[in-house]
């Protein structure tokens, strides 16, 4: 690998990558004493250097604590561009396109439930929800309702019978992102996602339940509903097929368009907003990330309705709620105060999530006194956490933070330090049920493979962009 570009610390949790060779602007990485090792160590920074290398990028280009080397963005990498002089870039997006991450909670409390039943809602989960590469459920759309999944998004869902009118309050953009354009969408990205809705997925895509351990912020934890010993409902997943072939799509189209804007990373040729291929892109993209929030409230369904039958409890007395749903890979159109001054800009967040803070106008009332829950899961065996978006946030990263855990060891590294090892017998013995497809994805998505969620938590915290308000711990989880 080419010599590491040299950084400067600026506090505790902040380094500097100084503008430098084409870069346009500097590279920001949050991160602490044990983590900044693996970004130096892989390609992260030379990522950001070529993020910071995009025409018309407004403030620093950063990685976020859970960064690590991805396909043009580094995971973790957030950029802001004009409208006018700036792109939209594919590979600031990534792959699967609104990957996301909903949490939801219950009226049960955790310790209520016996190990036997923790394992049969485990059978029962991984019986009715559709995991795996590839694997597609049991419905498949014609085209006419494909056209509404991806224009109406989380609505469509609820419309028809998977859920209820106050999930959508919820979501981010209230499941539903209005630039989609089915007509930009290939015939091959719709056949392939065409038997997807409802479907998790495999990878790092899980439904996951546990149990809140600590609630650090307790006002936030009332706002947001949540409770010491309460059982809640984790859901990750994306837009499966669909939206990969929609990213491949478009880097292929942008490669042979006279429009495309060619940076030195191959892996970030981008496009103006406002040319014809950037317009489509898009279009594509927001359609791509409704069908993702659709998908996200379908799984919603599919786990209420296990859980609630397989425990014989109803629906008001289970009072599995949405607490929010997020998305992790998009671009939007947001505005930010840069230099006391109000713009509009192409936000990227590729491996990265919104940290929206109080009194925020795309706010559920529920929440405006505290700022958006911003839902950073971890791996299968140690933690996840509910933090808060902040004012902070909204000056200093573009209202982003981390999005998880975030990769520590490739997936290929990951299989390898696994052979001869019993996955799940090691997660049993730290009391959690896991249930998946391939022993293949247990080894790739193994605890050791990730980054340690605390620290991610932990600098979100001390940095005061995004502020601890609850730790949940793994009971039961789903894989593909």
């Amino acid at each position: 690998m080419a010599d590491q570009p040299a950084l400067q610390r600026l506090d505790a949790h902040r380094w500097l990558l100084p503008r430098q060779g084409k870069m346009r602007t500097d590279g920001l990485i949050f991160s602490d004493d044990e983590l900044i090792g693996a970004v130096r160590a892989d390609g992260t920074l030379q990522q950001v250097q070529a993020m910071a290398a995009l025409p018309g990028i407004v403030g620093p280009a950063m990685a976020m604590p859970d960064a690590h080397q991805g396909y043009g963005f580094p995971i973790g990498g957030v950029a802001a561009f004009d409208p006018h002089a700036g792109v939209v870039s594919p590979g600031g997006v990534g792959y699967d396109i609104n990957c996301g991450v909903r949490l939801l909670r219950s009226k049960l409390v955790a310790a209520d439930l016996n190990h036997q039943q923790l394992t049969r809602l485990a059978d029962a989960l991984a019986a009715q929800i559709p995991a795996g590469v590839g694997q597609g459920g049991a419905k498949r759309l014609d085209d006419r309702q494909l056209d509404r999944v991806l224009t109406q998004g989380a609505a469509w869902a609820v419309n028809n019978g998977h859920g209820q009118a106050t999930d959508l309050e919820f979501c981010e953009s209230n499941g539903q992102i209005p630039l989609a354009d089915p007509d930009q969408v290939s015939t091959h990205a719709r056949n392939r996602g065409r038997d997807q809705l409802g479907t998790l997925g495999a990878g790092n895509h899980f439904v996951e339940l546990g149990v809140v351990e600590l609630v650090a912020d307790a006002d936030a934890a009332q706002a947001f509903g949540l409770f010491p010993g309460q059982l809640v409902l984790w859901i990750h997943s994306g837009s499966r097929g669909l939206g990969h072939q929609v990213c491949d799509d478009y880097l292929k189209r942008l490669r042979q368009d006279k429009d495309a804007v060619h940076s030195p990373d191959s892996q970030l040729i981008a496009a103006s907003p406002h040319s014809p291929v950037g317009q489509s892109y898009l279009a594509a993209m927001a359609a791509s990330a409704n069908f993702a929030f659709a998908n996200r409230q379908m799984l919603t369904h599919l786990a209420r309705q296990a859980i609630g039958q397989t425990l014989q409890i109803s629906p008001a007395n289970l009072g599995l709620a949405l607490v929010y749903d997020v998305a992790h890979n998009i671009a939007k159109l947001e505005t930010h105060t840069v230099h006391n001054r109000q713009r509009q800009l192409w936000v990227h967040r590729k491996g990265a999530t919104r940290a929206l803070g109080p009194n925020h106008p795309e706010l559920p009332p529920r929440y405006a006194a505290i700022g958006q829950p911003v839902l950073t899961p971890g791996d299968m065996g140690r933690a996840s956490y509910v933090l808060k978006g902040s004012h902070l946030a909204e000056t200093l990263t573009f209202a982003s933070s981390a999005h998880g855990a975030g990769r520590r060891l490739s997936r290929a590294k990951a299989k390898h330090n696994a052979k001869g090892r019993d996955i799940s017998a090691e997660l049993a013995q730290t009391n959690v049920i896991v249930r998946a497809k391939a022993r293949a994805t247990l080894a790739e998505e193994m605890p050791d493979a990730y980054k340690n969620v605390n620290n991610i938590a932990a600098i979100m915290q001390n940095s005061g962009v995004a502020p601890i308000v609850a730790k949940t711990r793994p009971l039961v989880c789903i894989k593909g």
